[in-house]
């Protein structure tokens, strides 16, 4: 997000520093931009940096520097209530400052941070942002804004890195390239939505839809109502050492069974999570594994890419058997106290492993999916190792 906002209603211009330079963004944010009288501008003594980690900058006082930027004039109240929405959350000060603007001197405001949340990382580039970071800031944006009225700006802030894995995913799957060899597929610019709705947003969505799609025989449906849960895609990592021909399983407390009345609602999985925007699948299949289990994988083998339950969700997950090495001193208690994680790991040998699957005590679908993939591959594994 960008960095820059206003929060006093008598304030008629702002200077933009950061990704609302990037005219789309600031068109989605504010509804539009006929209005408003937009030019370049610089602000003398001051450096704008990325935010180390994120996909945002912060501006600093730098002598004998400048910052390049935009001054937006003719900012109406509604304007400035839909950029406090927008930037609502964070630890920012309101700063009057001078600013130069079609040679000519313009006094204006600016939002600094306040105090040392945010570490400072390379000299900002729009460029650069624009090049890896737009597409998946318009999608989240667009979400963000849908709760224009309705939602905190603190809420915003608390769920961003998950609207932000959210848009990632959609992003990514965009780019993806399909396999398609027996498929019929009509294309997804033939399915024809008439209204959008998106009753829940939070730590997961939910996404509602009117649409037609057209038939295998060449005709369409209906008008028909569908409904998805949304989340970002995930990774899941079945630690395997092919020495001692064991692997790690891990268990914990999930809400889903319990909330099905599952008497057992403690589920034996493989190592699984969420893939941050930002990351690709296997450096979060590599960090996932060091959170809840505190190992370092060897190799990562890709199991499958796959759409657990398409019908009602938008997940997609990456499964990986991971190769490491699994003394007996490797299980234990584990996961992050940030996310209240509490994880148990054990060691069980290959053949308690196909054990459970066939006994029906692992009920988990990637578990499952992996140990079969484990039985086809296994031998050829233990002979690379």
């Amino acid at each position: 997000m960008g960095r820059q906002a206003l929060v006093l209603k008598r304030v008629r211009s702002l200077f933009f520093y950061g990704t609302l330079c990037h005219l789309p963004l600031l068109r989605l944010v504010l509804g539009g931009l006929d209005h408003l009288q937009i030019s370049k501008a610089v602000l003398n003594d001051h450096a704008v940096h990325w935010v180390a980690g994120q996909s945002f900058p912060v501006i600093v006082e730098a002598r004998q520097q400048v910052a390049q930027g935009v001054l937006v004039r003719g900012l109406t109240d509604d304007d400035i209530a839909r950029l406090d929405f927008y930037e609502g959350g964070y630890d920012y000060v309101l700063v009057d400052i001078d600013v130069r603007a079609d040679n000519v001197r313009h006094a204006s405001r600016v939002y600094k941070t306040a105090g040392d949340r945010w570490s400072l990382g390379a000299p900002w580039s729009l460029q650069d942002w624009v090049r890896d970071w737009s597409e998946v800031i318009m999608i989240a944006a667009e979400e963000i804004m849908q709760g224009y009225g309705r939602k905190d700006p603190q809420d915003v802030a608390r769920w961003f890195p998950q609207i932000m894995r959210r848009a990632a995913s959609q992003v990514r799957a965009g780019r993806m390239a399909a396999a398609r060899s027996v498929r019929q597929d009509p294309g997804r610019d033939r399915v024809e939505v008439s209204a959008a709705r998106r009753p829940y947003s939070s730590y997961f969505a939910l996404r509602e839809m009117d649409l037609t799609f057209p038939h295998f025989d060449g005709g369409r449906s209906g008008e028909v109502t569908r409904a998805a849960f949304v989340s970002g895609d995930a990774v899941t990592v079945l630690p395997y050492d092919p020495v001692r021909d064991r692997v790690m399983v891990i268990e914990q407390f999930r809400f889903g069974p319990y909330l099905r009345g599952d008497p057992h609602p403690w589920s034996l999985e493989p190592v699984a999570g969420r893939i941050d925007a930002g990351e690709d699948p296997e450096t979060a299949a590599r960090r996932e594994v060091a959170e809840e289990a505190g190992l370092a994988i060897d190799r990562l083998l890709p199991v499958s890419r796959y759409y657990p339950s398409p019908g009602a969700m938008t997940e997609y997950l990456f499964s990986y058997v991971g190769l490491a090495d699994l003394p007996d001193e490797a299980a234990g208690l584990g996961g992050l106290v940030s996310e209240a994680e509490d994880i148990r790991s054990q060691l069980m040998s290959y053949d308690a492993l196909m054990q459970i699957v066939g006994s029906g005590e692992a009920e988990n679908g990637p578990l499952i999916l992996t140990a079969l993939w484990l039985a086809r591959h296994r031998e050829a594994i233990r002979q690379g190792a």
